[in-house]
């Protein structure tokens, strides 16, 4: 459903990608360990060469992600970041996928909303389901909150329509560059959450540690129900 996010990343050499892997730097936040008590399900949503996170919305904690609102008949909204230009499908030539690859560019959020489970919205898409704590959640939130160019203002206005079904773009201030990719954005973003991930530069790298986290989750769940 997102093609054209991290599209780019194909046009790049598979050694400079697995060099960039090897010298991307390292987590700079701790992962707060999962506690026991009550959790909510989050989904990680793997697209082309992008990965997203899709969360419920009634479990918004209120005053976090004004912009959520203009969803209103959504029972999830999954987000995404990326290179602005790029995302919206402004500038995907040659020159654009140099810019997007080497360069540092302005971001943007892509925000979808939509009704019924996450697998069956995204059929066609590998879904992975996470449980993280309440207050994970909270923190989660509060990243894809702050993740907004708010420029002072409360609310931010969508720039234009999104990708696909009820969906916006929205500025974004962070900058794009080819060691703060998309996938790097959607590890920082479950690391706020708690769960112990690493950065990634490509989808399978932050898939691949989803698989994990989510079959060690499914081992534990009959032990902890004793």
């Amino acid at each position: 459903m997102t093609a054209g996010l991290c599209g780019w990343m194909r046009r790049v050499p598979a050694p400079v990608l697995l060099v960039l892997a090897a010298c991307a730097a390292p987590p700079t936040v701790e992962p707060r360990p999962l506690a026991g008590g009550p959790t909510i399900a989050i989904y990680l949503v793997a697209h082309d060469d992008h990965t997203g996170i899709a969360i419920p919305r009634a479990h918004i904690p209120a005053g976090l992600w004004p912009e959520s609102r203009d969803f209103p008949q959504a029972e999830y909204l999954e987000v995404g970041w990326g290179a602005r230009d790029y995302y919206m499908g402004r500038d995907q030539g040659f020159w654009g996928t140099l810019k997007a690859a080497l360069g540092q560019t302005q971001s943007v959020l892509h925000v979808a909303g939509f009704r019924g489970p996450p697998a069956e919205y995204f059929r066609s898409s590998e879904v992975i389901e996470l449980a993280v704590p309440e207050d994970g959640f909270g923190r989660l939130v509060r990243a894809i909150h702050d993740a907004h160019e708010r420029a002072g203002a409360a609310t931010v206005a969508p720039l234009e329509r999104g990708l696909y079904g009820d969906s916006r773009f929205y500025p974004a201030w962070e900058q794009f560059s080819l060691l703060n990719t998309c996938n790097v954005w959607t590890a920082r973003a479950l690391r706020a959450a708690g769960l112990p991930v690493e950065d990634a530069i490509t989808k399978e790298g932050i898939m691949s540690q989803a698989r994990v986290l989510a079959k060690q989750a499914d081992e534990a769940s009959p032990r902890m129900t004793k």
